[in-house]
């Protein structure tokens, strides 16, 4: 684990050429508007242990979340397939092609990680949906997986809500034209199925993101 961390932290020292790469030109993210310290310099505590329950996949086959959290580094983002905040979801998503490109490119990193997007919308974010929504995205072509999971009902998602603190209010009318008010949450969740950080909107970004895994894998 200590080669593979030293690999991958000589990586992480080209990463923001990575992630402003081709991939990314047409919609460039922010800059950091601070310097991120150095990977292992500091302790990412556990927070929580990271909820489970049964969700769906893009197949809508029943699975426990479990299976999503454990095993490898999960950075995990709870999106809604119809969300137009440009610092919400939507935001969320760019990151997270932003860091799939990167970690691809580095073979130190790819088979320690995961992202998964689930919603909390279940009853407009059928399976079907969240198919459509992925797209290419959902497809295993021998890079970091991206997992797009739903759950079968409200009252299946609300454990799972409660397990990760997000708030999420209805507003607007009929489930068709209603909007779902939420502050953005990403988790980091280690091997052992631990959250150990959350960001918003504010620190969500690549850097960030990897030097938090890097110190992870030191820890390792």
């Amino acid at each position: 684990m200590r080669r593979l961390a030293a690999a991958a932290l000589a990586w992480l020292a080209a990463a923001s050429v990575l992630v402003a790469g081709p991939a990314q030109a047409h919609d460039p993210l922010p800059a950091l508007d601070f310097e991120p310290p150095a990977p292992g310099t500091y302790t990412l505590h556990r927070i929580m242990a990271a909820p489970d329950g049964e969700v769906l996949g893009v197949d809508g086959r029943p699975q426990p979340l479990s299976r999503f959290t454990h095993a490898r580094i999960t950075l995990l983002g709870l999106v809604y397939t119809t969300c137009v905040d440009p610092d919400g979801c939507p935001f969320a998503l760019r990151v997270f092609d932003a860091l799939k490109a990167a970690v691809d490119r580095s073979p130190a990193l790819r088979t320690q990680m995961r992202l998964v997007s689930l919603s909390f919308d279940p009853e407009r974010d059928t399976p079907a949906a969240m198919r459509g929504y992925a797209g290419r995205r959902a497809r295993d072509d021998g890079g970091i997986p991206w997992r797009f999971l739903t759950t079968r009902s409200a009252r299946s998602l609300r454990p799972l809500l409660a397990g990760f603190g997000q708030d999420v209010r209805s507003t607007g009318g009929g489930s068709a034209g209603r909007d779902l008010s939420h502050v953005l949450k990403v988790f980091l969740i280690d091997r052992a199925g631990f959250v150990r950080e959350i960001y918003s909107s504010t620190f969500l970004h690549p850097r960030t993101v990897l030097n938090d895994v890097q110190t992870l894998l030191l820890e390792e």
